[in-house]
């Protein structure tokens, strides 16, 4: 356990890119760490590695790739251990209000039918130990993405993220709608809000995914428990073009991020309207991140020969929209959280729902 922490705080000491990270409800923590501080991006989706993008399109995604990296993997338990933390006496909550009561204005009006507004909330850190905060989430968090990402041309983040963006495997793609958002219960009950969000969130996907004419299916929604929260997920499936599957990767990445989940309906509009009045920049909050067209080989058996040996060549990418996260400075962890804006939201209480969320990722520091 020790080598592979000390490794991970080496490169970090080195100021050298990494991204080190545990897919949902498994044990092996993967690290990729980069051999020099080349700032490598995205240009076609067709490129081979580690993907971290940003909120905003126009902006470049950074990868870390395989071909310039070091892999290494970590497979056993982590113990929970202890950060201290003080929140920073900032009055976010009024700007917050006022932020959803204009989000409620412009709905209104008929400009927008959703906006998910997000707000920052900084805490200082008495000791700001990356690698520490990241072993927390490991423990904390065993149903989420977790991951802890550097670059020294771009920062530190760290998150545990309950949602797909896309999950590829040769021609078979899986992704999600997810919304709505309540303290964690045996017996939820969704209130019509909710259950209007996230059917603003699956309508939008599948209606643009045949418009593009992908074949999917469509599941039934349900309730699914990330950490101390509850949300409401429906599940797609369906399948690409394996002779021009590159090309269909970009297409599904452009169709799906950024959704209404994270994002707003109409889509182009709500994201004008979160560029222009939320006050400050997401950076990768509400961005994706994962593995980008890993190539995977296992031997098989050909039929209706001897039973001779070959080998198979997988293709396969997971992607997660970056939720539950923070920006590690120094001794100032910045925690994003946002919420979905419809015509029937309180604004006290899309507050207190940011507030929810925002203590997801406190446990991490005041575990």
């Amino acid at each position: 356990m020790d080598s592979f922490f000390n490794t991970i705080t080496q490169q970090l000491s080195d100021e050298l890119p990494f991204v080190v990270y545990r897919k949902p409800n498994e044990v092996l923590v993967n690290g990729i760490l980069q051999k020099n501080d080349v700032l490598h991006t995205i240009s076609d989706y067709s490129e081979i590695g580690f993907v971290f993008a940003p909120f905003d399109t126009e902006e470049q995604a950074v990868l870390i790739p395989f071909e310039k990296s070091i892999e290494t993997i970590f497979n056993e338990e982590i113990s929970i251990q202890k950060q201290p933390v003080s929140s920073e006496k900032l009055d976010e909550k009024e700007a917050h209000i006022h932020l959803v009561q204009q989000g409620i204005g412009a709905i209104n009006k008929a400009d927008l039918s959703k906006v998910v507004l997000s707000r920052e909330e900084k805490c200082s850190i008495k000791s700001n130990d990356p690698v520490l905060l990241f072993k927390n989430a490991l423990a904390l968090y065993k149903n989420a993405f977790v991951y802890l990402w550097y670059h020294p041309k771009v920062g530190c983040w760290l998150g545990a993220t309950p949602e797909v963006l896309l999950q590829t495997r040769n021609n078979q793609f899986k992704t999600m709608a997810l919304a709505g958002t309540q303290l964690y219960t045996e017996n939820i009950i969704w209130e019509e809000k909710e259950q209007d969000e996230q059917q603003i969130v699956t309508d939008y996907i599948t209606e643009n995914l045949a418009s593009k004419e992908f074949k999917f299916t469509e599941g039934t929604p349900y309730t699914i428990k990330a950490g101390d929260l509850a949300h409401i997920r429906t599940d797609i499936k369906g399948t690409i073009n394996v002779t021009s599957r590159d090309t269909d990767l970009q297409t599904l990445i452009n169709t799906l991020h950024p959704t209404p989940a994270v994002c707003g309906f109409p889509k182009d509009a709500a994201k004008d309207f979160i560029l222009k009045n939320e006050g400050y920049d997401r950076q990768f909050y509400t961005g994706f991140l994962g593995e980008l067209n890993i190539e995977t080989k296992r031997k098989g058996n050909r039929r209706n020969t001897e039973n001779h040996a070959y080998r198979f060549t997988t293709k396969s990418s997971s992607l997660f929209v970056n939720l539950r996260c923070m920006q590690l400075n120094k001794t100032l962890a910045t925690i994003y959280v946002g919420g979905g804006i419809t015509a029937s939201s309180n604004a006290e209480n899309e507050y207190e729902e940011t507030c929810n969320k925002t203590n997801t990722m406190k446990k991490l520091i005041n575990s």
